[in-house]
């Protein structure tokens, strides 16, 4: 039999086959929680709705995580702080890293960037309007009621009708 020993909390076989048990090392979930700073409970989430597929159940029923889940678990949450819900993840993680349809990533990308200029849009348009109305505030002329000064203020602002939203 071959000779064995612990390397990063792993065995790690002294033969031909160590080269791809240690690209494949398997990590405890509070492990993955501590590298990817989530909670273990997310982590399970996202197993439970099918967006991380790089876990193994031992006979013990513990869950045994493939480092690739770092990985893919740190795509999702860029992913989500970009914008994308997990369904839209979902559609574009593949099952195995190595095969990404990047027709559909990019698409998908560029569609995200669209969204968020337009996002842009309309938060500059809201903040020119609250700027607007913040200076008609702090520049009431002298002698306008307060009741008068909020009716000066909110005609100088256009309302945006339902039909330009």
């Amino acid at each position: 039999m071959a000779p064995q020993g612990r390397s990063t909390g792993l065995m790690v076989k002294y033969t031909i086959e160590s080269t791809i048990e240690i690209s494949r090392r398997q990590m405890k979930i509070g492990e993955l929680a501590v590298q990817t700073g989530l909670s273990n409970s997310r982590i399970r989430y996202y197993e439970r709705i099918g967006l991380l597929k790089a876990v193994e159940r031992m006979p013990n029923g513990y869950r045994r995580y493939l480092e690739e889940a770092v990985v893919i678990l740190n795509l999702i949450v860029m992913a989500q702080d970009a914008g994308f819900s997990l369904e839209e993840i979902q559609s574009l993680v593949p099952d195995d890293l190595s095969r990404w349809d990047h027709e559909l990533l990019a698409q998908a990308l560029s569609r995200k960037i669209a969204e968020i200029e337009v996002q842009q849009a309309q938060l500059a348009a809201s903040k020119a309007k609250l700027l607007a109305i913040t200076d008609g505030i702090a520049n009431r002329p002298e002698g306008l009621s307060c009741a008068d000064n909020s009716k000066r203020v909110l005609s100088l602002v256009p309302i945006n009708t339902f039909e330009d939203r």
